[in-house]
């Protein structure tokens, strides 16, 4: 299984970023992110089919999962991130095909290259 990560960038506190996750098979994903000194860390979860939604505290109701329909071949993944702050930098990661507990990077099987988010103050 192959993911690529793509979107990050530099904005300003308050902008927006959507970053996407592209899978070579249709897998439930999870978005990583790891800050400066910091552990990697859950942000957010998508089920296989898109059914079920889940996010980390930090960023519920700022950050939106969603996913392509199941008739679309590309498997793509998205992460809308809207009233970014700074302590949203970091490099963003998304993985596939979690064993157990959805929230643990552990769990996953398959991770793609993280890709860089700088929210500037």
């Amino acid at each position: 299984v192959q993911l690529q990560a793509c979107g990050g960038g530099l904005v300003q506190a308050g902008g927006s970023l959507r970053l996407s996750c592209e899978a070579s098979e249709r897998y439930a994903v999870g978005w990583f992110r790891q800050g400066p000194g910091n552990e990697r860390e859950f942000v957010a979860h998508i089920t296989w089919r898109g059914g079920n939604t889940y996010y980390a505290n930090s960023v519920r109701g700022r950050f939106t999962i969603s996913r392509v329909s199941r008739d679309n071949p590309r498997n793509t993944v998205y992460l809308q991130m809207d009233s970014l702050k700074p302590e949203d930098t970091a490099v963003y990661y998304c993985a596939a095909d979690p064993e157990g507990d959805y929230y643990s990077a552990t769990k996953y099987k398959y991770w793609g290259r993280g890709t860089l988010v700088t929210v500037s103050s």
